[in-house]
């Protein structure tokens, strides 16, 4: 009897996993909350889009292809619109709701795999600054996801801002829908780029497709006359109603503001990124094991929980090709078979260039150096960051706990997803709590009765 493989997330990492699961002879069922597979990565236009503008969606067509193929293997189930709400460790159950997460009737459904992989990837971080609670304040995720998933621009005249490579692609994506990008500005220095990257340059050999995708970007810059500043940050957005103009700065290695070299440039829009986040809720609601954030993976990408494999974002940033060399290795190990070599050799590789990619784009420590006390950091709850600080440092009230109940910060709808991560840095702490109910659900749907397992 084959093994019965469930992975959740159909992303890079996911979609591999799939793929190297079913080539060891696994049933695989694949769950997504998005309705098509690819993730951020691979998003695509809808099909209503795609028969009005079918010179807009050439680029990724052989990879939108062959995926679908996967998906549509006599051994893979694809469900579209599913939410993983829950994770019964006990009974290692994955319950799950499918259906339109903003509509009513969502089936409720469980699971019960002999092998679980965990590819829930990551989202956006976006550090506070005074002003970033405006509308026309995107995360540069958004931006790209309307971009490339709607055809839609989130401003006319739009400045593109924070630190690494993904903003590259971001303002490539707001050109292709006419916006005008009046600037992209990367907060590291030259000099900490240029020492990320040109640490022992032999071994970006390995990574020759990434040169040619930088050039790509560089030249679509330079033939909108889109300049790439180095050393600048948002440090502030303006508006009554909306964002009308943000200010920038000069920084220095550690982020920390030079006085006299603000700027002031007029938008109907600013996308900010700053990194991402994992998205470890699931795998905490398995049990497994967390090192600064991320799930630790031994070198089969097993968790430290049995049968629970995890990849992509949530066990390291390193972006597409990272995450789906290391779900190709989850895949076939969930699967029972053994990966080959050159697997595991693309999977190291892969690594060593998130490993470079952090070294080059960091965050800078002194960031908050640009808030105000007046500055909102819970967006949820309108938790100011003065709020924040007198909590911490009351004594009666020690602990992050106390510090959540005292401000409210991290109870909202988002439920610290966003201000979480920026909160613990701000006060300390980096625990994250295990939820048993990992994602949103109507009460309603909490008292339906569970379906039966599908066949």
């Amino acid at each position: 009897m084959s093994t019965n493989v469930v992975i959740v997330g159909a992303g890079p990492a996911g979609l591999a996993a799939a793929e190297h699961a079913l080539r060891a002879g696994a049933r695989v069922t694949v769950l997504d909350q998005a309705e098509t597979p690819g993730g951020q990565y691979h998003r695509m236009l809808p099909e209503a889009y795609a028969a009005r503008r079918p010179d807009r969606i050439q680029h990724g067509r052989a990879e939108f292809d062959r995926r679908r193929r996967v998906l549509a293997h006599p051994r893979c189930q694809w469900w579209p619109g599913s939410t993983v709400w829950a994770f019964d460790r006990a009974e290692k159950r994955v319950h799950v709701l499918r259906g339109r997460s903003d509509g009513g009737g969502r089936r409720r459904l469980s699971l019960v795999p002999d092998a679980l992989i965990l590819a829930t990837g990551a989202h956006d971080r976006t550090l506070p600054f005074p002003g970033w609670e405006l509308p026309g304040v995107y995360t540069a995720g958004a931006a790209q996801a309307l971009a490339k998933g709607e055809r839609v621009a989130i401003g006319r005249r739009v400045l593109v801002a924070g630190a690494g490579p993904f903003l590259l692609p971001v303002a490539e994506s707001l050109l292709g829908v006419r916006a005008e990008v009046v600037a992209v500005l990367e907060a590291n220095p030259f000099a900490t780029v240029r020492k990320g990257w040109s640490s022992r340059p032999w071994r970006l050999a390995a990574h020759a497709g990434k040169a040619g995708e930088l050039a790509r970007y560089a030249a679509t810059l330079a033939r909108h006359r889109v300049p790439y500043r180095l050393g600048r940050a948002v440090i502030e957005a303006r508006g009554a109603d909306r964002v009308r103009e943000v200010v920038t700065a000069k920084v220095r290695a550690d982020w920390s503001v030079v006085p006299g070299t603000e700027r002031t440039y007029e938008v109907d829009a600013v996308c900010v990124g700053h990194g991402f986040v994992p998205q470890p809720e699931l795998a905490v609601a398995a049990g497994c094991v967390l090192d600064e954030g991320f799930v630790r993976v031994d070198a089969a990408q097993r968790t430290t929980v049995d049968g629970v494999f995890a990849a992509g974002e949530i066990t390291g940033i390193g972006g597409a090709i990272t995450a789906a060399a290391e779900g190709a290795v989850a895949g076939c190990v969930a699967a029972g078979g053994k990966p080959n070599p050159a697997l595991l050799r693309a999977r190291d590789r892969a690594r060593t260039f998130a490993e470079r990619l952090a070294t080059a784009h960091p965050i800078g420590t002194a960031w908050r150096s640009w808030l105000r006390e007046d500055t909102i950091v819970c967006r949820c709850e309108e938790t100011t960051y003065g709020e924040l600080t007198r909590a911490a440092e009351d004594a009666s009230c020690p602990g992050p706990h106390a510090l959540k109940l005292g401000t409210r910060a991290g109870l909202g709808p988002c439920q610290g997803r966003i201000c979480g991560p920026t909160v613990c840095e701000l006060h300390g702490g980096t625990e994250r709590h295990h939820r048993p109910i990992v994602q949103p659900i109507r009460l309603g749907e909490l008292a339906a009765r569970t379906e039966g397992e599908p066949g």
